[in-house]
């Protein structure tokens, strides 16, 4: 976990230096940056309902109720740091617009997530281990701990996410045309995630190993 710092041009960023070079002021030091991560994660994720945060059908929470809640749990937070936590992630976890945020992905809790576009591409790839594979391959990729499935976009995604979990990582290849002719939905939520409910195993057409 990297500190936040700002810089004039290009905002809130992690690391020591921004994309321009510019070395800007620490805001947030790295163990502050996890403690608020991890803690806005959980409340848009996983558990509003214990801190009474009410969440719409796609996930969405008033921003000024999350602030509260946070500054509850940690004094020295404020929502310019909540931002900052928002905009400095490189991985696009959170979505921020009308007064209103969001976990883009990631969600245990019951969420629809309907208002993100269906995503166009042809072929998706989910990464996993050998050992899964094969059980995947009979019963197809269901979600796990989670409210959807989360694909890759990209084959290099894919073999990112696998070797999370395993250093012989297995990428299997999702044909969407197919899967959609079972009545999957493909939401979109950013350029490397697409979501979908489960995925047939005749839909699997392709098993790489990395």
């Amino acid at each position: 976990m990297e500190e936040i710092r700002i810089c004039p041009e290009h905002g809130y960023y992690r690391g020591e230096e921004c994309k321009c070079g510019f070395r800007g002021s620490v805001i947030l030091e790295k163990e502050r940056v996890e403690r608020l991560g991890r803690f806005i994660s959980g409340l848009l994720r996983h558990f509003p309902d214990r801190f009474k945060l009410e969440m719409d059908k796609n996930g969405w929470v008033e921003f000024d109720k999350l602030v509260k809640v946070v500054k509850r749990r940690y004094k020295w937070a404020n929502q310019w740091l909540i931002k900052a936590v928002i905009y400095s992630d490189e991985k696009g976890r959170y979505e921020l617009k009308d007064g209103k945020i969001r976990a883009r992905y990631g969600h245990s809790v019951d969420v629809e997530l309907s208002d993100y576009p269906e995503a166009k591409e042809e072929v998706l790839y989910y990464g996993t281990s050998e050992e899964e594979a094969i059980r995947l391959l009979e019963i197809g990729i269901k979600p796990v701990n989670q409210r959807y499935v989360h694909l890759s976009t990209t084959l290099e995604k894919g073999e990112e996410i696998a070797r999370l979990r395993t250093d012989d990582p297995i990428i299997l290849k999702v044909d969407v045309k197919m899967a959609k002719k079972y009545g999957v939905k493909f939401l979109k939520v950013n350029k490397d995630i697409v979501l979908a409910e489960e995925i047939p195993p005749e839909c699997i057409i392709d098993v790489i190993k990395k």
